[in-house]
């Protein structure tokens, strides 16, 4: 898949928590490379997380919604993008059981509004062209006491997250099968680090903390999850864009295996260093709450592909990768009163209306 020159690249979602790493990592990387970062800036999209490069001369935003077909197919024939990205979905599970259409419409709609515009402008024209369709482990379901999902494990999602991203996966498939449409796709862990907006379980509790609110932990804590580090998230993205195999599926794990009732006290302790309070104080915010619908036992991803055929590993440890978040969270209040409070709005009518 290696590229070179000049190249229009479409990432959408790229103003979201992980596609603004993303973004910035292509945009400071390949100068020659132009990169349009697509977003409609719904609640978790953020312009203020990329004011750093948002002048740069190969950086150009794009304000649209993945579930606008007309928009779409306007923007890849006005663009002529070559390659994709695509990060744009709704991912908090939460919101998913509470209004289950809204995910349909983005994840499976939206992605499929994308396929059919890369299909009429690809057509005929495959050389250099890429889908890139970035997913979660949580369409293979739940795990036991052992065992990794692995790049064939039979999907079995539980929620209507993770069924709509399963579903947007084997539309990629099918329209490279039936299109013959290039693409690859990856499943991540669960991702944490800077600028990650506060309603997923890292940043809310380190939100929690810092003003001294009750730490919601769901039944029994012990719910066990991978964590990956979103720098280093980014990172594998680069790898499996420039070196992956097409028509392939890679796995993106952060060898971080961590039960939920275990990482919170562990991100305590670090608060409680970080903001000078006695040891434990900070432990004494936790409260469990009732469980989740369809709230999966555990997840492991098995991230040996990716390691064996593009040489990537996790740059940090979970402790390492929470000392660097927690630094940056307190770093940048800031940013987290406006996203808390949506004044991160303004900035897109300040800067771009």
């Amino acid at each position: 898949m290696s590229t070179s020159g000049n190249l229009n690249l479409l990432i959408t979602g790229g103003a979201g928590f992980i596609g603004s790493h993303v973004v910035r990592l292509f945009v400071e990387k390949y100068p020659d490379y132009n990169i349009y970062n697509l977003d409609s800036l719904t609640y978790a999209g953020n312009l203020e997380n990329l004011k750093d490069i948002e002048n740069e001369e190969n950086y150009k935003f794009l304000k649209a919604d993945i579930n606008d077909a007309e928009v779409i197919n306007s923007l890849f024939k006005k663009y002529r993008f070559q390659r994709v990205i695509h990060l744009a979905a709704e991912s908090h599970v939460d919101r998913s059981i509470s209004d289950p259409v809204a995910f349909v419409k983005t994840n499976i709609l939206g992605t499929v509004n994308l396929l059919n515009a890369a299909k009429d402008i690809w057509r005929g024209e495959p050389e250099g062209k890429l889908f890139y369709h970035i997913s979660t482990d949580e369409v293979y379901g739940s795990l036991g006491d052992k065992g990794l999902f692995t790049e064939k494990s039979p999907y079995d999602p539980n929620s209507p997250y993770s069924a709509s991203k399963a579903g947007s996966d084997h539309f990629v498939r099918a329209y490279g099968e039936t299109y013959d449409l290039p693409y690859v796709i990856s499943n991540c862990s669960n991702n944490y680090g800077p600028n990650q907006f506060p309603e997923k379980l890292i940043p809310l509790f380190i939100n929690n903390l810092i003003n001294e609110k009750p730490l919601p932990v769901y039944g029994d804590g012990k719910y066990t999850r991978d964590w990956l580090y979103v720098k280093d998230h980014a990172a594998a993205i680069d790898l499996i864009f420039h070196e992956g195999k097409g028509m392939e599926t890679y796995n993106i794990g952060g060898f971080n295996e961590w039960q939920n009732i275990d990482l919170v006290r562990l991100l305590c302790g670090i608060m409680d260093k970080k903001l000078n309070r006695s040891k434990d104080e900070s432990e004494k915010l936790i409260s469990f709450v009732k469980n989740r619908p369809g709230h999966d036992k555990r997840y492991a991803i098995d991230a040996s592909k990716i390691n064996t055929e593009l040489n990537w590993k996790p740059s940090v440890t979970l402790n390492e990768g929470l000392g660097k978040t927690v630094d940056w969270y307190l770093q940048n209040e800031e940013w987290l009163k406006h996203v808390v409070s949506g004044e991160y709005l303004s900035y897109y009518k300040k800067q771009y209306v």
